[in-house]
């Protein structure tokens, strides 16, 4: 066995591996992996999960493109479909796996990056693209059943004002029934590989049917993913700052092994909210 595949199977099979990373590599079926998925791995897998009608890009190992090839990542994306995949990359891996759940938002979120392009130029970023990068490797989307939207607002209102004490440990009965939570940011998703007291997630809640719970993977994926794009469109939530909300990650319910009192109670790392802040939209 090579190194390389060593370190896969390490890290797959690391005791405290985070519930979000193994439950993620179990259901795409790469737990079973002995090495590194490559490029052509990840496109078995989105074929596998997506028999017909695959709305995303391919992905290409970036050792096979070019040395003359200058084009931007999000241009490559957009003009020919494909996604430059560095092998034996952890942050790409996450990223190949989050076109695969949500397609249709990773193509949104390009779209967005072009258009930007197309009117200010590549460099210098704007703060616009900032902002959607930042949800492209921080975010999280919390789904709510659109029956439960009573329920679930205040509960919203309070992880949105920095209540912690109330929505994740008076309420942690709640993630999973009212309040599904799903890491979309895949830089979040390679941090969780070695968890750290301050990782941070900011998050958009969206609206998806009744009995989402007793859904299959795939089709909650494809609820969420369609509720992601309908928010990003109604809401134009990357226009202007402080639209989404800082969720400190380890203290989801479940996402973290150690989620006793002394965790919950470090207010350096569960902030008070600032005096200032305002909601600046409807979180659902």
């Amino acid at each position: 066995m090579n190194s390389t595949a060593e370190s896969w199977s390490s890290a797959i099979n690391r005791s405290n591996l985070a519930f979000s990373v193994r439950e993620l590599l179990t259901r795409t079926g790469l737990d079973g992996e002995t090495e590194f998925p490559s490029a052509a791995v990840l496109n078995d897998v989105v074929r596998r999960h997506h028999p017909v009608n695959w709305p995303g890009p391919e992905f290409k190992g970036q050792s096979s493109f070019p040395l003359s090839e200058q084009r931007y990542y999000e241009q490559i994306i957009f003009e020919d479909n494909v996604v430059p995949t560095r092998e034996n990359s952890w942050h790409d891996l996450f990223n190949a796996l989050i076109w695969l759940q949500f397609p249709r938002t990773k193509r949104c979120l390009n779209n967005l990056h072009m258009q930007d392009i197309r009117r200010f130029g590549v460099s210098p970023r704007t703060p616009a693209r900032n902002r959607i990068t930042h949800f492209d490797e921080c975010g999280v989307v919390i789904a709510v059943p659109d029956d439960m939207k009573v329920q679930a607002e205040p509960l919203l209102n309070a992880l949105a004002m920095h209540n912690w004490q109330q929505v994740l440990v008076e309420h942690r009965d709640k993630w999973g029934q009212l309040l599904f939570p799903v890491i979309f940011g895949h830089a979040n998703l390679e941090m969780l590989l070695n968890p750290f007291t301050g990782l941070t997630g900011k998050w958009m809640a969206v609206t998806v049917p009744p009995g989402f719970a007793s859904m299959s993977f795939e089709q909650q994926c494809r609820e969420t993913d369609c509720a992601i794009e309908q928010k990003i469109a109604s809401c134009d939530v990357f226009q202007s700052k402080g639209m989404l909300h800082p969720l400190p990650l380890l203290g989801v319910p479940g996402w973290y092994p150690v989620q006793d009192r002394q965790f919950y109670a470090n207010t350096d790392y569960f902030r008070a909210v600032s005096s200032k802040k305002q909601l600046q939209m409807p979180l659902i």
